[in-house]
């Protein structure tokens, strides 16, 4: 199945070929959308509320520190927390913890995710603590 063109000649045809598939290709990928194609708006970004955030790691950290047999708190900087989320967890913490002796570690898990939940409202009903970001 030859052209009966020389060998040389057809490798030549088959890389130009080669080059106008790839700049097609190209061109094809910059064009961007057609004319009167408006673009896709990104998703926008999703916030998270004061309330939540404190939730969030409140959580985190009293469900660590209740599986740790040490006891202890730690600093609340290097946890990430403010001073007010600090008295939030060692409040649900020591409640957590008499709670695992009396009922068992799920039942103090759970009294420490509804009390961290209402805690964490409460704080932030106003939509944030007063006096500086480590209120």
């Amino acid at each position: 199945m030859t052209d009966g063109a020389p060998p040389r000649a057809r490798s030549a045809r088959l890389r130009t070929l080669a080059r106008c598939v790839a700049l097609a290709v190209v061109l094809a990928g910059c064009a961007g959308p057609g004319p009167g194609t408006a673009p896709r708006p990104s998703p926008s970004p999703r916030t998270t509320s004061p309330q939540e955030l404190c939730t969030r790691l409140v959580t985190h950290w009293a469900h660590r520190l209740l599986a740790d047999a040490a006891g202890g708190y730690g600093d609340y900087q290097s946890m990430g927390l403010s001073n007010g989320q600090y008295e939030i967890l060692r409040t649900v913490l020591d409640a957590g913890r008499i709670e695992a002796r009396s009922n068992g570690p799920v039942a103090a898990r759970k009294l420490i995710d509804r009390q961290i939940a209402r805690s964490c409202t409460e704080r932030y009903r106003g939509g944030g603590p007063t006096g500086g970001p480590w209120q």
